[in-house]
């Protein structure tokens, strides 16, 4: 039976916080990374939850076994009258992987000013918005620039980009909520936290991009600009993949 929504700041302005942890053969990843993020986020927007109960793995584990997929997804939304929980299959395959992704600049800028842009809130109608603009256009991932022209982040991932193989990723002050798995690579390699615009593009040999349901995604283009390179986004992947014992069919 489900919990009727209680309409509040959430539901009318977007004040909620909300997370997307995979689950692989019945396996949370990163589940306290998640919980740990979103009592932070609670924290510095000021939203108190409903009640007194807190939210642990052991009740991420429950609603996560009502997943039967071998990849699921498993999302938590809370503000301050509702906390609500969905579970559904990881769409991503091997062949995407395979394939690569395709970015396109926006033309919308993100906003390095505002506070949600740091946060996973209920304010994210434009993410989903410019991800489907830029499907019909045939590219499976918009990618946003600061009011500075500084590249952030895609609608639903962040970006890292490799040179000479050397690790590069935006600073979280570009304007870019600091993701999961993006940790996790700060926390196992050297990554340099920086200023990268899009006309320095032509100079890396591969881009990838992360997100807690992707892993860790191959760039095929960006722009029309081809990246054929992506052995060593793979060599991650794999790295990954073997650090959490997840299956592994990608080539």
């Amino acid at each position: 039976m489900h919990t009727p929504l209680i309409p509040d700041d959430g539901f009318y302005f977007g004040l909620m916080v909300f997370e997307t942890l995979a689950i692989e053969q019945g396996t949370l990843v990163f589940p306290k990374e998640h919980l740990r993020r979103l009592a932070h986020s609670l924290n510095e927007l000021q939203i108190q939850p409903p009640d007194s109960d807190p939210l642990t793995l052991e009740t991420l584990k429950k609603e996560a076994s009502r997943c039967h997929d071998s990849r699921g997804v498993l999302k938590i939304a809370v503000s301050e009258k509702n906390r609500i929980f969905s579970v559904r299959e990881n769409l991503y395959r091997p062949e995407h992987y395979q394939r690569g992704f395709h970015l396109q600049t926006s033309a919308v800028r993100r906003n390095e000013t505002s506070p949600l842009t740091y946060h996973k809130t209920g304010n994210y109608g434009i993410n989903i918005l410019e991800k489907r603009r830029a499907r019909t256009q045939g590219f499976d991932e918009p990618v946003f620039l600061n009011t500075k022209g500084q590249i952030c982040e895609g609608a639903t991932s962040n970006l890292f980009f490799i040179k000479n193989g050397r690790l590069y990723t935006p600073a979280v002050k570009c304007g870019l909520l600091p993701g999961i798995i993006r940790g996790y690579l700060m926390n196992h390699y050297p990554v340099l936290e920086t200023e990268i615009y899009p006309e320095q593009i032509p100079e890396f040999d591969e881009i990838f991009l992360t997100n807690s349901l992707l892993g860790i995604m191959p760039a095929a283009s960006w722009d029309g600009h081809l990246l054929p390179s992506r052995r060593e986004t793979l060599r991650l992947f794999a790295r990954y993949r073997r650090d959490f014992m997840l299956r592994t069919d990608i080539n």
